[in-house]
């Protein structure tokens, strides 16, 4: 089974083809798995790698909850890397991954090529994230008490979720079916270390505004939480480019496979090839005072 070894933790991976590295980060609901639609379309082109984060079997389960945090997360990334000997990479992220790509790209910005975050920024609404953080514990106290078949049952079916239910019930079942498998241990220390505890995307504006490497934003226009949030990153990422998909929830890359790798695909193309740069400030709408 191949793993690396990050901070004593084992985070399990999978990766198919050659070429330059395109690294892939789960959401909280999914695991590696969830990339097989890109990790089959990217190979073709690239060295597609997928690895569960930390609390995510067949990677290692830490007891401690502090053993689990945003900025871990970002380590995390930054391990496999080593690990694998990647000096940089294209990582990809989505949701609770896309939050670990920005803090890559934040942090470690010499590892990456770009950053792709996809449904990124639920609870960073301004004046949400109390409530956030009170639901995210209250999931994972939820997590102690039925375990993950339970949870998927309420969370699985959540408002930004319905929308891939609607349109490809087989691929929504695909999904479920993954989500309650997971490890009911790590899924509560994930809620209550990292997700309860991550920053909200506004309290990153200066780092933002210096932000040099090139970034796609990808937001469902159906996943309300993240739309705000996306916008908000689109405007302070001199070098980010904003998609919106159309009738389109949180899980953006299964719920509309093709779209995404096509848009994911032309932004890769366009980076690699040199053609991807800041916004013209010409085009900069002047603020009126």
């Amino acid at each position: 089974m191949p793993t690396v070894r990050v901070d004593g933790v084992n985070l399990y991976y999978e990766e198919s083809g050659q070429g330059l590295p395109l690294v892939f980060v789960h959401e909280f609901a999914g695991d590696y798995r969830s990339w097989h639609l890109q990790m089959r379309f990217f190979s073709r082109r690239y060295r597609a790698i997928a690895f569960n984060a930390r609390g995510y079997p067949p990677s290692d389960v830490p007891d401690d909850v502090k053993a689990y945090s945003q900025e871990r997360a970002a380590d995390d990334i930054r391990g496999v890397l080593d690990g694998l000997k990647i000096q940089k990479a294209h990582v990809c992220g989505l949701s609770m991954g896309g939050y670990a790509t920005l803090a890559v790209g934040l942090k470690y910005p010499q590892r990456a090529l770009l950053l792709t975050l996809a449904g990124t920024g639920s609870g960073s609404e301004r004046g949400v994230l109390g409530e956030f953080r009170e639901h995210s514990r209250a999931i994972a106290a939820e997590y102690d008490k039925v375990g993950s078949d339970g949870v998927a049952k309420s969370y699985g079916m959540g408002p930004s979720r319905i929308p891939f239910d609607v349109k490809d019930p087989r691929g929504y079942a695909e999904f479920y079916e993954q989500f309650a498998s997971h490890s009911a241990k790590g899924a509560a220390n994930t809620m209550r270390g990292y997700q309860a505890g991550r920053s909200p995307v506004y309290v990153f504006e200066a780092e933002l505004k210096t932000l040099a490497l090139p970034t796609l934003i990808i937001c469902g226009d159906e996943d309300d939480a993240c739309i705000e949030p996306s916008i908000y990153l689109k405007k302070h990422i001199a070098t980010s480019g904003l998609a919106i998909f159309p009738k389109s929830g949180h899980t953006v890359n299964i719920e509309e496979p093709a779209l995404f790798n096509q848009t994911l695909g032309v932004f890769l193309a366009q980076v690699d090839a040199g053609r991807w740069g800041a916004r013209d400030k010409r085009s900069v709408r002047a603020e009126k005072k």
